[in-house]
């Protein structure tokens, strides 16, 4: 941002020294009212064609520093997408693992307890008929 305003200001100021020494010139030269006169259009015409030159160059400074901004959000969108799909199938796969891991142990805890119950429970004698 600050070259940006550096270059205005050097701009801005190297117009506006460019016409006050154009000035002096013109005012203090050995020349006639007429010879002045056209002397004064002639810079007047080359100053404005400068000023064209120059809009039209900042335009296409412009536009390109934008195509490239535009270009990088792309890029960096398409990253961010990249890599948040990337964490999406992490986070889907840790699901995953820890049902496989949650249905296991609850295998594991019915079966130690069914072997727990049948140690408790021993067969009962059949009744005297």
């Amino acid at each position: 941002m600050a070259e940006k305003t550096c270059g205005v200001d050097f701009l801005a100021g190297f117009v506006v020294g460019a016409l006050a020494g154009a000035a002096a010139a013109l005012l203090l030269a050995p020349q006639s009212g007429e010879e002045t006169r056209i002397l004064i259009r002639d810079k007047g015409v080359e100053l404005k064609g400068r000023a064209d030159d120059l809009q039209v160059q900042a335009k296409e400074r412009a536009q390109g520093l934008s195509t490239q901004a535009k270009e990088k959000a792309q890029v960096l969108s398409a990253q961010a997408k990249e890599k948040a799909g990337g964490l999406q199938s992490k986070v889907k796969e840790a699901v995953e693992e820890g049902k496989t891991a949650a249905a296991k142990k609850k295998e594991e805890l019915l079966s130690q307890l069914k072997q727990e119950s049948a140690i408790g429970e021993e067969p009962e004698e059949p009744a005297a008929v």
